[in-house]
């Protein structure tokens, strides 16, 4: 048994000195690519009962998005405002509005490009299930950025 582990701790090291010994990378970074932040991203912002105002972490989730697609080609922004059923069909469809427009002005302040954006809004639809619950967490945006490397 002792003869077994001692010949293949000696194949092991020769085996791990074999391979550093080949030349053909030098470092770390030639083996070990960093990732692409220029990938697509997706998020969603939250927001308080009848409110359309952007809270702390919502600030921070979009700038840190921004910041992280920073230097890559942004094909296109998607922003789609959402509702609950809370309230009428027209408030909650203005109510989306509003939303899906605060955040992607929003995302214009912190660096997306103007022309690559596509706004939508829908109100509470969707906001019921067919059995007639409501569906939790309907006040938000949901944002999409196509971002890709230049």
């Amino acid at each position: 048994m002792k003869i077994i582990i001692a010949v293949t701790a000696i194949g092991l090291g020769l085996g791990l000195t074999g391979c550093e010994s080949t030349g053909l990378f030098n470092s770390r970074e030639q083996i070990v690519a960093a990732p692409s932040s220029c990938a697509p991203q997706r998020f969603e912002i939250y927001f308080a009962e009848g409110q359309a105002q952007l809270t702390d972490a919502a600030k921070q989730a979009i700038n840190m998005t921004a910041a992280q697609v920073e230097g890559c080609t942004i094909r296109s922004v998607q922003v789609l405002g959402l509702a609950d059923a809370q309230g009428g069909a027209d408030a909650n469809l203005t109510l989306s509005e509003r939303r899906a427009r605060t955040t992607a002005e929003a995302l214009v302040k912190a660096g997306l490009p103007i022309p690559a954006f596509s706004v939508a809004a829908v109100g509470d639809l969707g906001a019921t299930t067919s059995e007639g619950l409501r569906e939790p967490l309907r006040r938000r945006t949901e944002v999409v950025i196509d971002a890709v490397s230049r």
